[in-house]
């Protein structure tokens, strides 16, 4: 069967009749990865990636989606532009001049046409335009394909940032932004 290809879309902020269906796609993408913990291993888990209207509402967080022409939702991801809000293991949260990116997921459909790149692409020029030093993100074994994504857009592994959630272990990455990029930019 050939691949459908999507020729173009749009990245934007998420509206709140979106969230629940975000909420869903991404647990499930995340749960269909070999090798990751799935629901009933980590009920807590999926059910605060599935809360995207929580973490909407809290300071510095903005959702992005990417969606078709149609308004087909094919990907979403968190943008935490308060490190106080990452909510991850580890010493993420104390780097508090850096922005994260949490929840990155794509559609199936929608895989392998840079809906991914362009996703995070808007939360580094997010973290940009606030005067962010950089962004931190956090990826798994099972999750090689956003992994080399993010070395290919210039990520760098943080062993400093790594931490065990349960029996997974995750793996923190980090992207040093220029500062001198970032003056003259609406904070």
């Amino acid at each position: 069967m050939k691949k459908k290809s999507l020729k173009n879309y749009e990245i934007r902020l998420a509206g709140p009749g979106e969230y629940e269906d975000l909420g869903r796609m991404t647990a499930r993408a995340y749960e269909e990865l070999p090798g990751m913990p799935g629901l009933a291993e980590q009920p807590d888990y999926y059910s605060m990636i599935q809360d995207v209207e929580g973490r909407a509402a809290l300071p510095g967080i903005l959702i992005f989606v990417a969606v078709s022409p149609g308004n087909d939702l094919l990907g979403g991801v968190t943008f935490v532009g308060n490190m106080a809000y990452y909510h991850s293991g580890g010493s993420a949260g104390e780097n508090t001049d850096y922005s994260g990116i949490r929840l990155l997921a794509v559609r199936p459909g929608a895989r392998n046409i840079g809906v991914g790149r362009a996703l995070t692409g808007a939360c580094i020029q997010r973290a940009a335009q606030i005067g962010r030093r950089g962004v931190i993100l956090h990826t798994t074994d099972s999750m090689k394909v956003a992994w080399k994504m993010y070395e290919r857009m210039g990520f760098s592994r943080s062993p400093d940032l790594d931490f065990i959630q349960g029996q997974l272990s995750v793996f923190g990455f980090r992207l040093k932004l220029d500062p001198a990029e970032s003056n003259g930019r609406n904070k």
